[in-house]
C-alpha cells in the first residue's frame, strides 16, 4: 500500500490559500476544530505535502509540488 493510500486527508488546499508566517517559516490554514493546520517551509523543501493540525487528527494535503524558495522573500508559493 502506498503512502497516499495509508493517509486519510481532510482536504487538498493550494499553497496560495495558506497564510505564510515569515518569522516562523510556517504555512498555516484554518482547521474546523478552531486551531490551524501547519506545515513548515523546511518540510516543503523536504518534499512533504501534508499539513497537520496540532489539536486534532485532521490533515490536509498541499496540492502543488514543493520546490524551495531561495530568494529569502516571503513566498506566495514554494516555487523559485
Amino acid at each position: 500500500m502506498s503512502d497516499d493510500e495509508e493517509l486519510s486527508v481532510y482536504d487538498e488546499i493550494e499553497i496560495e490559500d495558506m497564510t505564510y508566517d515569515a518569522d516562523r517559516e510556517l504555512y498555516t490554514y484554518p482547521c474546523p476544530c478552531g486551531d490551524r493546520f501547519e506545515i513548515s517551509l523546511f518540510d516543503l523543501r523536504d518534499e512533504a505535502d501534508i499539513a497537520v493540525c496540532p489539536s486534532c487528527s485532521l490533515m490536509i494535503r498541499d496540492d502543488l509540488p514543493p520546490e524551495p524558495n531561495t530568494s529569502g522573500a516571503a513566498p506566495t508559493s514554494v516555487t523559485a
